[in-house]
């Protein structure tokens, strides 16, 4: 919350935009339609987490009532595409998507697929095999062990 005052000492309180409203001004900022079923999928993104789509068609659909895998597919593109939303693939499983926000790295259980965002800086690569890469796409480090659930259990 600002406040903002004129030359005569007035003053008026501006809200930062939060929920449903910060999720609407993202559509719009990207130039995307305002719908029931994107801004329900994109408030289910920023709820936070990593999903796949079949489970943000499920708890989307608990709230609209209809709504199709295909549907999702359709504006997780569109939000892929505007940089709303990033995806992440786990190898032998379905991919999970976010919100998009800072840059981060992930922690991948190994066991059940969990992931998790990771806060860590990423080495500079060393070597003579990528000194003649020009880099500017940023890089990536998955992190992979078991998460504190699959460590805690016996193994098969």
């Amino acid at each position: 919350m600002d406040q903002i005052t004129d030359g005569g000492g007035v003053r008026a309180v501006v809200e930062e935009p939060t929920g449903r409203e910060a999720v609407i001004q993202r559509l719009r900022d990207v130039g995307l339609r305002v719908t029931g079923p994107r801004l329900e999928v994109l408030q289910v993104l920023a709820a936070g987490g990593h999903m796949d789509v079949e489970s943000i068609t499920a708890t989307a659909r608990e709230r609209l009532g209809t709504l199709t895998s295909q549907a999702v597919y359709e504006m997780l593109r569109h939000f892929l595409e505007t940089g709303l939303a990033s995806k992440f693939d786990r190898p032998g499983l379905p991919a999970v998507f976010e919100i998009s926000g800072p840059p981060h790295q992930h922690a991948l259980c190994v066991r059940c697929g969990r992931v998790e965002n990771v806060q860590a800086d990423v080495p500079e690569p060393a070597g003579e095999a990528i000194s003649a890469w020009r880099m500017g796409d940023g890089a990536e480090v998955i992190y992979k062990g078991l998460c504190p659930d699959c460590a805690h259990e016996p193994q098969d």
